[in-house]
């Protein structure tokens, strides 16, 4: 029965790093800031979530499983809310998605918050 939950456990583990590890790629191949947020985000909380659960498996039952079960809370509810504010931070500052011009190639519109302003109404 061990060696099954350490098979699992590695599973995970390797499951979550390599998440992780996309994710860091996809950072680096996307256009802009909302694409690389998007990237970062679900990769971060999925490959976090996965590596978590593998230490718990590893870690059995006791005070260890119980303080991996706090981070994992813990970092579920903060993640996508750090996501949520620093893109509705952008955008309000101005900081719109990349979109296709005219020519059909895309284009980041970077526009100053008085401009957001004045296209909100």
């Amino acid at each position: 029965m061990e060696a099954v939950l350490d098979v699992i456990s590695w599973v995970l583990l390797l499951a979550g790093g390599l998440l992780v590890f996309i994710g860091g790629l996809g950072v680096l191949r996307m256009p802009d800031l909302y694409t690389r947020m998007h990237s970062a985000s679900i990769t971060d909380t999925g490959g976090t979530v996965l590596v978590l659960l593998g230490l718990l498996l590893q870690a059995g039952l006791g005070l260890a499983a119980f303080k991996i079960l706090a981070i994992l809370v813990f970092l579920l509810v903060t993640g996508p809310t750090a996501s949520y504010a620093l893109a509705h931070s952008a955008l309000l500052s101005g900081l719109r998605p990349v979109g296709r011009d005219e020519t059909g190639t895309h284009s980041i519109t970077l526009t100053s918050p008085s401009e957001a302003e004045e296209k909100a109404k």
